[in-house]
C-alpha cells in the first residue's frame, strides 16, 4: 500500500518589499544589450572622430523613405493630395531641400520661415502660411506671391482685409478652425467650430470685396495615436465646407487636415513603445481618403487635400551620437552616465523615453543617462538598458529629427556640427559653430569695458 505524502500546511501568501539596492543584484543577469555601431555603413566612432561629438546625423534614405510612405499612402486613395512639410518641425534647409526635391511644398508659420523657403527656390504658390500671428509686411508678401493663407483669429482678418486693401486687389484666404476632437483641445487656435465663430468668420469674409475664402483648415494636435480623430476633423471640415458653400460667391478648393501624424518615439506616459503603438501611414490616410471619397461630390468642386506633417517624416531620418564623459554611482549602488549632449540638443527628452543604445554589447543594466548641463533636470533618459558604460563610449540616441535641431539652445555648450549620409557620400549640412557664431552679434558699449591702466 502507497504511504500517502503529508499536505504541506497552507501558507497564506504575502508581498514582501525589497530595497533599491536589492533590486540592483538581478541587473544584467537575464538580457543583454544590442550595440548600435554604425549607420548606413559608417561606424559611429569614426564619425565621432572625423566631425566630433556630439553629432547630430540624417539619413537621407530614412528621410526619403518616410515621405514616400506618407504621400503613397494617401495620394493611392486620394490623387488630389498635397504635403506641405512643417518647417517649424527642423528647418534645417538640407532636409528642407530633400523633401522638396521630392515634391513637397512649404508650410511655414512666419516670416522668416516664409523666407527660408523662398530662398530654397519653392513660389509662393506652394507655401502655406498658418500661424497665430502673422506681421502685415509678411501678409502682404504672401498675398502678392499667391500662397496658401490661413486666417487664425478675427484680429489677423481685419490686419489681412487692410492689406488685401493696399494691394489693391483680392486675395485668396482659408480660415484655421479648432473643433473640440481630443483632450485637451488646441483652442488657443483658429476660430472655433461648435460656437459657430468658423461660419461667422466665412461669412465676414465673403462680405470682404478684397478677400475670397477658398479653403478650411485645422490641425487638431501633436503625436495623435488615434487615427478616428483625423475621421472625424474631416467630416467637421467637409460639412463646414457645405454650409459655407451656401453663401453666395464662396467655393472651397481645398481642406487642409494639418499635421501631428505620430513617429516611432515613445512618449514618457506610454507603456508599451511607439514603434507598437504609432499607427502606419496607411491607417491614417484610410481614415481620412474613406470619408473624402464618400463625400467630396457634396461640394461644387472636388476639394485639394493639404496636410502639414512634419514629426513622422523626419523624426526617424536623424540620430544624436554623443560619447560617456563619466560615469557615477550613488550611494544606493545606482549607477549613471554623463554624456556630452543634453537637454539643449534634445529638449524631446522632456516627454519622450528615446531610444539610447551604446556601440558596445554586454550584460543590460538599467542606467540614468544625463547630459553635461549645469543643471539637475539635464536627464536625457531613465532607465536605458545599457552595458556598464564607460568612458568614450558612443551613445547613440535615435529618432531626434523632430523639434530637436530648431528647438535647440545656446545654453552652456555651442552646437555640434550636423551631416546628411547619402548616395553620394557624407555631407556637412551645418558646420559645428564657434565663439564668434554666437557671440559676434553682440556689442559691448565702451563705457562698460574695464580702462587699461598704464601696466597693462
Amino acid at each position: 500500500m502507497t504511504k500517502k505524502k503529508a499536505k504541506k500546511p497552507y501558507v497564506k501568501p504575502s508581498i514582501s518589499r525589497i530595497s533599491f539596492s536589492d533590486s540592483l543584484k538581478f541587473k544584467g543577469k537575464s538580457s543583454a544589450s544590442s550595440s548600435f555601431d554604425e549607420i548606413e555603413g559608417y561606424p559611429v566612432k569614426k564619425l565621432t572622430e572625423d566631425f566630433g561629438s556630439p553629432l547630430f546625423v540624417v539619413s537621407e534614405a530614412i528621410l526619403r523613405s518616410r515621405y514616400r510612405d506618407l504621400y503613397e499612402a494617401f495620394s493611392k486613395r486620394y490623387p488630389k493630395t498635397t504635403i506641405a512639410y512643417s518647417y517649424k518641425t527642423n528647418y534645417l534647409s538640407g532636409i528642407c531641400a530633400v523633401l522638396h526635391q521630392e515634391g513637397a511644398w512649404a508650410e511655414v508659420v512666419s516670416g522668416f520661415e516664409y523666407e527660408m523657403a523662398r530662398r530654397l527656390g519653392i513660389t509662393g504658390e506652394k507655401i502655406v502660411f498658418n500661424g497665430p500671428y502673422k506681421k502685415p509686411a509678411d501678409l502682404a508678401r504672401a498675398f502678392s506671391e499667391g500662397a496658401t493663407v490661413n486666417l487664425d483669429s478675427y484680429d489677423e482678418f481685419n490686419t489681412a482685409k487692410q492689406v488685401a486693401e493696399t494691394l489693391g486687389r483680392p486675395s485668396k484666404v482659408g480660415i484655421r478652425v479648432n473643433m473640440q476632437l481630443n483632450y485637451p483641445a488646441w483652442d488657443k487656435f483658429g476660430f472655433s467650430l461648435e460656437d459657430d465663430r468658423a461660419y461667422d468668420i466665412c461669412r465676414q469674409i465673403s462680405q470682404n470685396k478684397y478677400l475670397k475664402l477658398t479653403g478650411l483648415h485645422c490641425h487638431t494636435g501633436t503625436f495623435i495615436i488615434d487615427p478616428g480623430i483625423y475621421r472625424r476633423l474631416i467630416e467637421n471640415l467637409i460639412s463646414l465646407a457645405v454650409k459655407a458653400e451656401k453663401i453666395p460667391g464662396v467655393a472651397i478648393s481645398y481642406l487642409d487636415i494639418g499635421g501631428g501624424f505620430a513617429s516611432g518615439n515613445t512618449l514618457l506616459s506610454q507603456l508599451m513603445p511607439g514603434q507598437t503603438t504609432s499607427p502606419a501611414p496607411d491607417h491614417y490616410a484610410e481614415a481620412v481618403c474613406d470619408v473624402l471619397n464618400k463625400r467630396a461630390n457634396e461640394l461644387k468642386n472636388s476639394p485639394a487635400l493639404f496636410m502639414e506633417p512634419g514629426r513622422s517624416i523626419v523624426d526617424e531620418s536623424m540620430f544624436l551620437l554623443s560619447k560617456v564623459v563619466s560615469v557615477k554611482e550613488t550611494a544606493s549602488g545606482n549607477r549613471f552616465a554623463i554624456i556630452d549632449a543634453g537637454v539643449n540638443l534634445l529638449p524631446t527628452a522632456y516627454y519622450y523615453k528615446h531610444d539610447v543604445i551604446s556601440d558596445r554589447e554586454g550584460p543590460a543594466e538599467q542606467v540614468d543617462v544625463f547630459g553635461p548641463l549645469c543643471m539637475q533636470i539635464d536627464v536625457v533618459r531613465r532607465g536605458a538598458s545599457l552595458p556598464a558604460p564607460k568612458p568614450g563610449d558612443i551613445i547613440t540616441i535615435k529618432n531626434v529629427g523632430a523639434y530637436n535641431f530648431s528647438q535647440s539652445m545656446h545654453f552652456i555648450f555651442l552646437k555640434p556640427a550636423v551631416i546628411l549620409l547619402g548616395s553620394g557620400g557624407i555631407d556637412v549640412l551645418r558646420r559645428a559653430e564657434t565663439y564668434e557664431d554666437v557671440k559676434g552679434l553682440e556689442n559691448i558699449p565702451k563705457r562698460l569695458l574695464k580702462a587699461k591702466s598704464g601696466n597693462d
